[in-house]
């Protein structure tokens, strides 16, 4: 909740520029629908901010994910030769400066 409420405040984390808006219809329970109004106005939004917002964070929450995964994948491919070049400098990591 703290993260939105930076983000309603600041903008887009990220700055980007937005395209022309489009409307969309969403269908939301009815429970659902009344935390996020008592949210928005928590964070003094409105609901199409905290639903934008919302929307937002889980997208770029996944993007990092993937981000992530392809980085560790990269490292794995990566370790025998970062492991042979530690081995070749071992003698001079153990020299004192």
């Amino acid at each position: 909740m703290k993260a939105l409420a930076r983000a309603l405040k600041s903008g887009s984390k990220n700055k980007r520029v937005l395209p022309a808006r489009e409307r969309v219809l969403v269908e939301f329970p009815a429970g659902l629908l009344e935390r996020a109004d008592e949210a928005a106005r928590a964070l003094k939004s409105n609901r199409s901010q905290l639903i934008r917002s919302a929307v937002e964070q889980l997208l770029d929450g996944m993007e990092a994910k993937r981000f992530e995964a392809r980085l560790a994948v990269a490292y794995a491919a990566n370790a025998e030769v970062s492991r042979k070049l530690a081995e070749e400098f071992e003698a001079v990591d153990r020299e004192g400066f």
